[in-house]
């Protein structure tokens, strides 16, 4: 039996943040917010990976398991820590980045906002603001005006939609809520401003404003990477569930895709691809969400590596434009479950591309076990876990893994080191 093929173009590749591997990222909404008392987040970020130190590292890991692609954010907050205030020095390391990525033969997929904004922008109205489109869009243009001509794909905002698949899955007990409300009020006193808002942390009465405020920014970002350099694919990731109904469950399945997904599948018929980012799949029946029995994974959902497959295949349906895997994996502290996850999920992926589903590419999350928001260094994504003390990388099986599965793809590759 022949392996479905894949295009020489298909990236292989890992997903990081900024805020989340960099550290000490102290000028911007989240650094903020990890301070404010109360705080909904478990723990500070405080160094996280010390990735801005160590980002030749990180580039050797990746290129070490044979990959030919590496999505990482610029963060704004390092570019403009102040208003209007722009960093050389924070240009200049990013450029440094994207050329060692080529360098080292990886594909520089560079997302202009994960979550994290500067602390200014999250104090004068955040994404709601009425210049907050352009403010956006200036952010977009320098850094495309400084390195845009060597990247190869433009995610311009990552997840969007996280807040509305937290609420609508009731991912977040109501004492969370009520903490990030206490929270905000709290950063907002301490930042002397009417109201602070943050990506990630938005109160649930203001989803809709929120989600048209992004459309506004996403859109306003695009021009103005289109505007630097027309060719480049820009498109949104989003976060999305494989959504599945047992007989009777369809109604509640369509009503989560058209409350959760659909607004940002249907934007992205005006972009060059749709960027997916999936964890896990729900299964609908006519009650309500179905338990399904399996093992479980860390975040409670059992373990389906078909997940990846279907939320691709749904995104495609809609959007109609070819989907880059921009974040897919397993939090879970035992790696064999990842080890044994991650091969399983590629070869659905596969097989869907198979199909006729254009795919352009996938991006495991993550390279390092790193700071997860609110749930701080508990929760375990990484292919390496790193030494909070020394901060060095230790890979684990499933770097093998996925290694192995890449070069069952690429052909002969390094070994991680």
């Amino acid at each position: 039996m022949t392996r479905p093929s894949l295009p020489d173009t298909f990236l292989w590749g890992v997903a990081t943040s900024g805020h989340q591997t960099e550290g000490d990222n102290d000028a911007s909404d989240t650094w903020f917010l990890e301070h404010t008392t109360p705080s909904l987040f478990r723990e500070s970020s405080g160094p996280a990976c010390r990735s801005h130190q160590l980002w030749e590292t990180d580039l050797d890991l990746a290129a070490g398991l044979g990959l030919n692609a590496f999505r990482f954010s610029v963060e704004w907050a390092r570019v403009e820590p102040e208003r209007g205030v722009v960093s050389a020095e924070a240009l200049d390391h990013y450029e440094r980045v994207v050329d060692g990525c080529l360098e080292r033969g990886l594909a520089p997929v560079v997302t202009f906002s994960h979550f994290t904004a500067p602390h200014w922008f999250a104090a004068a109205g955040s994404w709601t603001a009425a210049d907050a489109p352009d403010r956006f869009a200036a952010q977009c243009d320098r850094v495309m005006a400084r390195f845009g001509d060597r990247i190869a794909y433009a995610v311009t905002l990552n997840e969007p939609n996280l807040e509305q698949l937290l609420q609508a899955g009731a991912k977040l007990p109501p004492e969370a809520e009520a903490l990030k409300n206490r929270m905000l009020a709290a950063a907002a006193q301490a930042a002397q401003c009417r109201v602070y808002a943050s990506a990630n942390v938005i109160p649930a009465h203001r989803q809709d404003e929120f989600q048209a405020a992004f459309t506004r920014a996403h859109r306003a970002a695009r021009a103005a990477i289109k505007g630097r350099r027309g060719d480049v694919p820009v498109g949104v990731s989003i976060a999305i569930a494989d959504e599945v109904a047992v007989p009777g469950g369809e109604e509640r399945r369509d009503a989560k895709r058209a409350a959760v997904y659909d607004h940002w599948l249907r934007e992205a018929r005006d972009d060059d691809f749709i960027g997916v980012q999936n964890y896990e799949r729900i299964v609908h029946g006519p009650d309500g969400e179905v338990v399904v029995d399996g093992e479980l994974n860390g975040m409670g959902t059992v373990i389906a590596p078909g997940s990846l497959a279907g939320a691709v295949r749904y995104a495609h349906q809609v959007s109609g434009v070819p989907v880059l895997v921009t974040e897919h994996g397993i939090q879970t502290a035992d790696d064999a479950q990842r080890a044994a996850f991650v091969p399983a999920a590629v070869r659905e992926l596969v097989a869907e591309a198979g199909t006729g589903t254009p795919v352009l590419g996938y991006c495991h999350w993550t390279l390092l076990d790193n700071f997860e928001w609110i749930f701080g260094y508990g929760a375990q994504l990484g292919l390496y876990e790193v030494d909070r003390a020394t901060f060095r990388r230790h890979p684990k099986p499933s770097a093998k893994a996925y290694a192995d599965v890449v070069r069952g793809h690429r052909g002969a590759l390094t070994a991680p080191r």
